[in-house]
């Protein structure tokens, strides 16, 4: 016995060592029970998404979670949801994006996780030194559009002689500004391109400005832009039903939307700390467009921006985790 115990001392401390070894490692996840799946976060084509996706990838790490990223059609994706293919969506923009959540919603699969504080509204506006450099006397009334000598300062190479209106990409909205600029009869005077991506709009604003021409494009708030000086059009109110998709004649703007977030219904069984957590999670215009502004004004990665943005905000994001 006395040559067997130092054998069975070394095997007492093998077992331990494995004990901790699979069980120690990830104490915080398997706390909450979460299991050890990765919580798949998709990644659109804007700045403050793909920044607050890695922001909630970092926090859900922090719980111990394991994330996987995807790149994802930002309107298909709550279908992809819906059918376990994506397990969260954190910026469901409603003036874009409402009808498909809607309807995703509806089939079941997918669950409504609640609304940021931030509220949203996506629409064609203007830097505010168009209206300093007199381009279009009577803005931000949508009426000003329709002077022809407002109209000319907003010529390009490419318009055919109109003013151009610069959309972000048409899978976000279709036709949906085009067919406002007809129903409102200001097609004869203005024409709509469609941006390639959020980058193209960003530097349309800083070649306009170079050149000394006007300037509409599409944009959104919470983003960068809200520090920097930028005005929507006040075009007539939005109402349920007056766009052409639901039915109406098109002339009308944009809501003063919600922004929520959606999870597939069986993230809370598989994941209940991190959907608990998600489910706190409420980010003010303030949050979003500074997590914007690291990419696009600072020119940081998204990745680093997240990370800087994790570690100058610890006292916003950390109550969410408890």
């Amino acid at each position: 016995m006395k040559n067997k115990l130092p054998l069975l001392i070394g095997a007492i401390i093998v077992i331990a060592g494995l004990v901790f070894f699979m069980g120690g490692g990830d104490k915080t996840a398997k706390k909450s029970g979460d299991s050890s799946a990765p919580i798949v976060i998709p990644t659109h084509n804007w700045s403050s998404q793909i920044v607050m996706a890695y922001v909630i990838g970092g926090i859900f790490e922090s719980m111990g979670n394991n994330v996987s990223y995807v790149n994802a059609d930002s309107q298909a994706v709550y279908e992809s949801i819906r059918i376990g293919d994506v397990t969260i969506s954190h910026e469901v923009w409603e003036s874009a994006f409402g009808k498909s959540f809607t309807t995703a919603l509806d089939k079941g699969g997918l669950l409504d996780w609640g609304d940021h504080e931030a509220r949203t509204l996506e629409d064609m506006g203007y830097p505010n030194w168009v209206v300093d450099k007199g381009l279009c006397p009577g803005l931000p009334d949508w009426t000003a559009l329709k002077n022809p000598d407002c109209a000319k300062n907003f010529v390009t190479p490419d318009s055919g002689g109109k003013g151009r209106m610069l959309e972000g990409p048409q899978t976000w909205h279709g036709d949906l500004i085009p067919q406002r600029v007809d129903a409102l009869g200001l097609g004869d005077l203005w024409m709509v391109k469609f941006a390639g991506s959020a980058d193209a709009l960003w530097a349309e604003l800083v070649a306009a400005e170079k050149e000394g021409r006007g300037t509409i494009i599409f944009n959104w708030t919470p983003n960068f832009t809200d520090g920097a000086g930028f005005t929507f059009i006040d075009f007539p109110p939005y109402t349920a039903g007056c766009r052409p998709e639901d039915g109406g004649d098109g002339k009308c703007g944009s809501p003063d939307g919600y922004l929520k977030k959606a999870v597939h219904e069986d993230f809370p069984k598989t994941h209940p700390g991190a959907a608990a957590a998600f489910k706190k999670m409420s980010f003010t215009t303030s949050h979003i467009g500074a997590m914007a502004a690291l990419v696009d004004v600072d020119k940081m990665t998204h990745e680093d921006a997240a990370k800087k943005w994790l570690a100058d905000n610890e006292s916003v994001w950390k109550p969410f985790t408890k």
